[in-house]
């Protein structure tokens, strides 16, 4: 938020600075309301809506995660351990397990796409893949209804740390993902070219986009050129902090743990904090089909510190009231241990964890039967997670869009809200 300090007209600065300086009694209301707009800046800075996805890319074997089935054949060899809140998870997260009063998990996920891609573009958009319409993705939708609300905002409000997202679709490529690695290494964008070279390269690419846009080849150049436009105030803009996570003190980037997920996790702490809307975190290989329990016991731990860290860090600052985190992949794995000490692709009854925002917390919603095969309570889908997801961070689900087909698109494709969570 900007404030307006011209003095009012007919007054100069120096008469205006005359009378307050002869006004000792003023000294001090002047000072308290510096610290008054110091404060409101911190509130905004910290009261900001937002979004950071958690991407488990591969499919994680919930069932051994965040639903254990201890006595079943499906089971496997992990055991629960009791949380801060009113559920169990495996014994291999023991540091979410105090952090779990600030999250939810919804057992009853129930989806219909159990292949990589399509699972991935469905849980990501709430709709199956469609060769006749790109659908745009949480990131996308988050980053247009919030962004004008972050007027002060000069970096993208879509970031992908540590891989790609799913793309912004019919809503264009300005709602594009920023993709960075966890080091805030941008994909080919150079920073330390001479001004005097770049103010030359920005006017003859301004030339060439000018060019494009007169011939009317569609959306595309006006498209391309507000990414440019973007790229070039990122380029100078102080906000690029964000992505330095090397500024963080020893202690706080040890509490993370140091990985890539860790320093992906702190990143999108700070680029929420920068007022950023949507931040995507990706830790990939899930796809567990052989020697399931082994790898688990690998990668649970990095995902665990990592995950614990930025639940209390938000909470700490205060943020977590406005800023969602959602964990999930593509699909769960079978219920059924496999010949190969491993677990298959399974969409029919897996979990997700959701916390923050607007968000019940402490508990499981829904419930999967004795041996994991279904779910025995009301099933919720990709749709309905979205939709869940939006209303947390007070986007209306009365939204609607217009492909570039000319369709009206419901936002989170009409999904219904997850009800538990909001109860």
């Amino acid at each position: 938020m900007q404030f307006d300090f011209s003095t009012p007209d007919g007054m100069s600065r120096r008469h205006f600075m005359k009378h307050v300086a002869g006004a000792s009694a003023l000294a001090v209301p002047a000072l308290n309301f510096a610290s008054t707009l110091q404060a409101h800046a911190a509130d905004l800075q910290k009261n900001q809506k937002a979004v950071i996805l958690l991407w488990m890319g591969g499919g994680p074997a919930t069932i051994d995660i965040w639903d254990l089935k201890p006595g079943s054949v499906n089971g496997g060899p992990f055991r629960p351990i009791a949380t801060s809140g009113d559920m169990q998870i495996t014994e291999h997260m023991p540091l979410m397990a105090q952090q779990m009063h600030h999250m939810s998990i919804v057992r009853s996920m129930s989806t219909r796409e159990a292949d990589h891609n399509r699972g991935r573009y469905y849980m990501h958009t709430g709709y199956v893949p469609n060769p006749n319409v790109q659908h745009p993705s949480y990131g996308a939708v988050v980053a247009h209804e919030l962004e004008p609300t972050r007027p002060q905002l000069e970096i993208p409000p879509f970031v992908s740390v540590g891989g790609s997202s799913a793309g912004p679709g019919f809503l264009g490529m300005a709602y594009a993902p920023f993709v960075v690695n966890s080091n805030g290494q941008v994909k080919d964008l150079q920073m330390d070219i001479d001004p005097e070279r770049v103010r030359d390269r920005v006017k003859l690419l301004n030339q060439l986009e000018a060019s494009f846009i007169r011939q009317n080849r569609g959306s595309a150049p006006q498209e391309h050129a507000k990414v440019l436009q973007k790229t070039q105030r990122l380029m100078s803009s102080k906000q690029m902090d964000a992505f330095k996570v090397n500024q963080e003190s020893a202690e706080v980037r040890e509490q993370y743990g140091n990985t890539n997920f860790g320093r992906g996790c702190l990143m999108a702490r700070r680029l929420v904090e920068t007022g950023v809307p949507f931040v995507e975190v990706n830790l990939g290989g899930w796809d567990t089909h052989s020697d399931n329990f082994d790898r688990l016991q690998t990668k649970l731990p990095e995902m665990d510190r990592a995950m614990a860290a930025l639940v209390s860090d938000l909470d700490q600052r205060g943020m977590l009231d406005n800023v969602a985190i959602v964990w999930m992949g593509e699909f769960g794995r079978t219920p059924r241990i496999n010949g190969n000490t491993g677990r298959d692709h399974w969409a029919r009854s897996w979990s997700v964890v959701v916390g923050g925002a607007g968000f019940q917390r402490g508990i499981a919603v829904g419930q999967t039967n004795a041996d994991g095969t279904a779910v025995d309570t009301e099933p919720y889908t990709s749709e309905d997670l979205m939709a869940s997801v939006l209303h947390g961070i007070g986007i209306s689900l009365d939204t609607r869009f217009t492909a570039t087909n000319g369709r009206p698109m419901k936002i989170a494709n009409g999904g219904r809200l997850i009800k538990e969570l909001f109860a």
